[in-house]
Parts: structure tokens; sequence; C-alpha cells
């Protein structure tokens, strides 16, 4: 069985080791991670095959329907078109997206376990000091529903998208992910407000799972300046009604 050697750099200090993304298609670039830190594992994206097919599960599926704000859609398109031409070439939104995804799958795992320790690397100092205060004192229950399956996020977009300069000249562009995933963490209704409750069908009526969408917004932010590392690091992190 072949596994997928892949490696992603996401911002300094980001050193992400997660499970390997999908091959890349043709004429695309396999996103790259460093090695796994120790006691991860990274998971194969190679296909079983046997002599007896297992019967598969019905699959999910969840349609999202809106009209995108049209002002925003540009503004992203523009930032996104002078990252490519005054920053890095080799800058692609698909790209940066897949390696976004997993990083916000670990991080979030890694807060709903308190697991401060393995993220002082991955989040910046400031945001990481704040979320070890709300996380220790956060109920059980909303502490879990924090955490994230790849499998679960059933919709991911781009926020906004910022390019901006400090007092030393040094360059950064800043673009905050946008998600939303399931989760089957027993949440009273009231906590959080303004979640919804979605019934997901397996085979008939009588077979029902009720799970919580949930929201939450991740800001990355890589330094451009000549000579430093091009690494992308979480700077601020909200789980809406769960991490406020």
């Amino acid at each position: 069985m072949a596994l997928c050697s892949t490696h992603w750099r996401l911002a300094r200090p980001l050193r992400l080791a997660v499970g390997a993304l999908p091959r890349a298609g043709r004429g695309q670039r396999c996103p790259r991670f460093p090695p796994p830190s120790p006691g991860l594992t990274p998971a194969p994206c190679a296909r079983r095959y046997s002599s007896e097919r297992e019967p598969r599960p019905p699959s999910k599926k969840v349609v999202v329907v809106g009209i995108p704000n049209p002002f925003t859609w540009a503004r992203t398109k523009m930032y996104f078109f002078l990252i490519r031409a005054y920053f890095d070439q080799d800058f692609t939104f698909d790209e940066f997206a897949a390696g976004a995804k997993q990083a916000f799958v670990h991080v979030s795992n890694m807060l709903s376990q308190c697991n401060f320790v393995e993220l002082k690397d991955l989040v910046s100092k400031e945001a990481l000091e704040e979320l070890e205060e709300k996380c220790s004192a956060m109920p059980t229950n909303r502490r879990q529903a924090i955490a994230a399956d790849l499998e679960e996020i059933m919709y991911s977009t781009p926020g906004d998208v910022g390019i901006y300069y400090d007092n030393q000249g040094r360059k950064f562009v800043s673009i905050i992910m946008r998600y939303w995933y399931l989760t089957d963490v027993d949440l009273p209704d009231e906590t959080p407000e303004g979640t919804k409750v979605f019934q997901v069908v397996f085979g008939d009526e009588s077979n029902k799972d009720s799970k919580r969408l949930l929201t939450a917004n991740y800001e990355f932010r890589r330094e451009f300046t000549p000579g430093v590392e091009p690494d992308w690091t979480i700077t601020r992190i909200q789980h809406f009604k769960l991490l406020e």
C-alpha cells in the first residue's frame, strides 16, 4: 500500500504534522507538511483493496445555498492576485485552503484536549494565552464540541484578506478562513445559543442522527519580509458561542 508523502509549511513558527492530503491532480502541487511530531501518526492517503468489498456507509451531503457578497468576492480575488504578483508567485488559494483545513482540524482537536504544549509552535503567543484561559474554564461538553473532524467539515470559505506593513517595514498577509462543521456532542438547546440542529438520515426515516452545525473563524498570518522563512501561523481563533 503506497502512502502519499506530503509536506506543507503553514506561518512561522507553524510546523504542522497532521494527516496526509489526497494526491494532487495533474498540474497541481501536493501541499507540503513537515515530518510528524512524536505521538502523531500521519493518515495514509492510499485506498485499501480486498477480495471482499465492504459495504459503503450511506454518504452525507449538505448543500450550502447562498449568494456571496460581490464586493467581498471581488476584494478577495484582488488580494489573491496581489499576493501572487508581489509576494509569492507560487501562491494558490486551493493549496493554501487545503493546508489551512488540516491545521483547523489539528488545532481544534488540541484545544478540545487542552493540549497547549502541542500548540505553542502553531499558534501565536498572544492568541494562545487567551485560549488557555478560556478553554480551562469551559464545561467539558462545550470543549469537546470545539474538536472538528475532517469528514464533518461541511463548508469553508475565505473571509477577510489583508496586506499590511508595520513600522519596521515588514510585510504581512493575513487570511481569515471560515468553517462550518458538524458535531454530535450533546449540547443543551440553549447552549451555545444560535447553533442549529440537523437531522442526518441514514437509510430511512426511522434511523436519524442528530448533529449540530457549528462555525469557526481561524486567522492565518505570514510574514513576507525578505529573509524570513515562508511559514504561516494562526493569530486568532473564534468558535462562535463556544470559545468567545
